[in-house]
């Protein structure tokens, strides 16, 4: 199976890696500083899960130069959706899938409209890691894939997928019910990125602070309340058992949204905080933690704000 990587930050370069470790068929699609590490220095991997060096690899800006693959694994910011999503045309062939692994709810839909929705499947990753400098992955330990088509039942295709990125170093498991598993890491995620960027704090230092950690759960609250109408299938206890969950998280954990901020880089706000803004509105929920969020954090949305 050919496989593409459309993203190679973080989450793309520590997949990408331990796939290419396991001797699977891998290009990398990347830009800027990263394409010019990867391509002269390879990659790095730093993980509990067992460290990593590939000196050489295949990596490019062009998807043209790949040509057709039988799988992509769609990791680019939500922000650069339809514009990856037009770019994949030179490696699409007529079975060619496509799982995404981005943050959000929607991400798949974007791109099914522009690859169309046959094509892809929806994935959530568990998988904190940061890029210390360009061309390194530090991993916090954890890396687990579910993959799943929105049809509901685990496909042949699914399966085959799997197989192919369970390897060492990453757990990939296909499952029945992908669409309430994204709303459930979205009720975890769009929490921690808005809190932990808001307050320029680590997972543990916000729990550690009787009201950040409030603000933690009452913004897990809006985004589940959302959820629960916009997805019948989330699970009832959500925001406990991802409080539970998010407790059990090494205390420096950052989310990506916050490593993003310290780096000058664009942020996803908009599709995180700014969903459950926009969607409670939709519904008539009220969302005035994420609202706060949003609205604190939008100066910085396209990087440092200008004097």
């Amino acid at each position: 199976m050919r496989i593409a990587i459309m993203g190679s930050g973080a989450l793309g370069c520590y997949i990408g890696g331990r796939l290419m470790a396991a001797d699977r068929d891998v290009s990398f699609i990347a830009r800027g500083t990263q394409l010019d590490a990867l391509r002269q220095r390879g990659l790095r991997i730093e993980s509990p899960l067992g460290d990593l060096a590939i000196a050489k690899l295949s990596v490019t800006s062009d998807p043209a130069k790949i040509g057709p693959v039988d799988l992509v694994v769609f990791l680019v910011k939500l922000y650069d959706t339809e514009s990856a999503a037009h770019a994949l045309a030179p490696l699409l062939g007529p079975r060619t899938s496509v799982v995404s692994f981005q943050n959000g709810v929607d991400g798949w839909s974007r791109i099914g409209a522009i690859a169309g929705y046959d094509r892809v499947l929806g994935g959530v990753a568990r998988l904190p890691a940061a890029v210390p400098e360009p061309g390194v992955v530090r991993n916090g330990g954890i890396a687990k894939l579910d993959l799943g088509e929105f049809a509901g039942a685990i496909s042949d295709r699914g399966k085959a997928i799997e197989q192919v990125l369970n390897v060492p170093g990453l757990e990939a498991e296909a499952v029945p019910d992908i669409s309430s598993r994204i709303w459930e890491k979205f009720v975890l995620l769009s929490a921690m990125s808005g809190v932990t960027a808001l307050t320029r704090l680590p997972i543990g230092a916000v729990l550690s602070d009787p009201l950040c950690a409030e603000l933690y759960r009452r913004a897990m609250k809006e985004a589940a309340e959302v959820g629960a109408r916009k997805c019948a299938a989330l699970p009832h206890g959500v925001v406990e058992r991802q409080m539970v969950f998010s407790r059990k998280l090494p205390f420096s954990i950052k989310s990506s949204m916050l490593e993003d901020l310290e780096h000058g880089k664009r942020l996803e706000l908009n599709d995180l905080s700014g969903a459950v803004v926009k969607l409670g509105r939709e519904l008539g929920i009220a969302t005035p933690a994420h609202a706060v969020i949003q609205a604190a954090l939008q100066p910085f949305v396209m990087g440092p704000p200008s004097r």
